[in-house]
């Protein structure tokens, strides 16, 4: 079992802030501070190195830090076979999961609730970021299973398809554009408001637009905006047209406070997958939130 000092470590060096490990924890950074200099005093030994408002991992806290990823798994691995020897071991299991921003906010909390209602005894994290982001903090073991949309094409990452959602062209009601049907080449004259780079509704825009030969370098972006909220309130009092996602829009749809534009031949669709690392697909609380999650969404197709 790994020390509750052990466990602070671990979020720390994995958020290089004690503020956002405080944060993550629910517990005060005085406390986080505490555990980390008692970990110090054991060791003998530096394990941050200061900087201003954020830290680095030392030598010796890289170590630590590799080791404890090792102990961690061994710990999930442990806690699955004993689990199967003995149906009486129930012990808490402590779910890390990334997602994009938009299966964070409009896909997930449905089905995180209705889990953890079955799984009384879990807790679990969810991390919003966008894709590009999840992807890293999967590869830097931050999390142990992340949704993000689309694939990356990583050698070392298992990719599980989720479900599938549109991207759909959008303005404000009383917009001008909200009577029109677009070509794809009106595009290339209409004031856009796009997410920012690394997000995988601009990555669905792009691979469009390169079916058309057109580069998004190409498009007249008035501004970017890193968020799907932040977008969506800009494009309400804006006359930008924006590309989100219809999970994200379908309240504002149905009221009408935005109007869907529809643009000719330009189909945007792209497919949101669980990422695992390779060789972790079998670790059991995952497996089965996974499953857990493709069934509620089956039951709803």
């Amino acid at each position: 079992m790994l020390s509750h000092s052990h466990a602070i470590f671990l979020e720390v060096a994995q958020q290089l802030s004690f503020t956002k490990a405080s944060q993550a924890l629910f517990i005060s950074q005085s406390a986080v501070s505490k555990q980390v200099k008692a970990l110090e005093e054991h060791y003998k030994t530096g394990l941050f190195e200061r900087l201003g408002s954020s830290v680095k991992l030392t030598p010796a806290g890289l170590k630590l830090y590799q080791k404890l990823l090792l102990a961690r798994q061994l710990q999930q691995e442990l806690h699955q076979e004993m689990s199967a020897l003995s149906p009486d071991f129930a012990p808490t299991q402590h779910l890390a999961i990334g997602a994009s921003t938009t299966i964070s906010l409009y896909v997930l909390p449905p089905v995180v609730s209705a889990y953890l209602q079955r799984h009384p005894t879990y807790q679990l994290s969810l991390k919003n970021r966008n894709s590009d982001n999840i992807l890293r903090a999967l590869l830097d073991h931050e999390i142990e299973l992340g949704i993000i949309e689309g694939i990356h094409k990583v050698s070392n990452v298992t990719y599980t398809p989720l479900l599938t959602d549109d991207v759909v062209a959008v303005c404000a009601a009383r917009n001008p554009l909200e009577h029109r049907t677009l070509s794809v080449a009106d595009l290339l004259s209409t004031p856009l408001a796009l997410r920012e780079a690394g997000s995988g509704t601009l990555a669905v825009l792009e691979e469009a637009l390169a079916r058309h030969r057109i580069k998004l370098a190409a498009l007249p972006v008035r501004v970017r905006l890193g968020g799907t909220e932040a977008l969506k309130n800009f494009v309400r009092v804006d006359t930008c047209l924006a590309f989100l996602p219809r999970q994200a829009v379908l309240k504002e749809l149905a009221s009408g406070e935005l109007v869907e534009v529809k643009i000719r031949d330009f189909p945007l669709r792209r497919e949101f997958n669980f990422i695992q690392r390779k060789g972790t697909e079998n670790n059991a609380p995952y497996r089965d939130f996974m499953q857990f999650t493709r069934h509620y969404y089956s039951k709803r197709a």
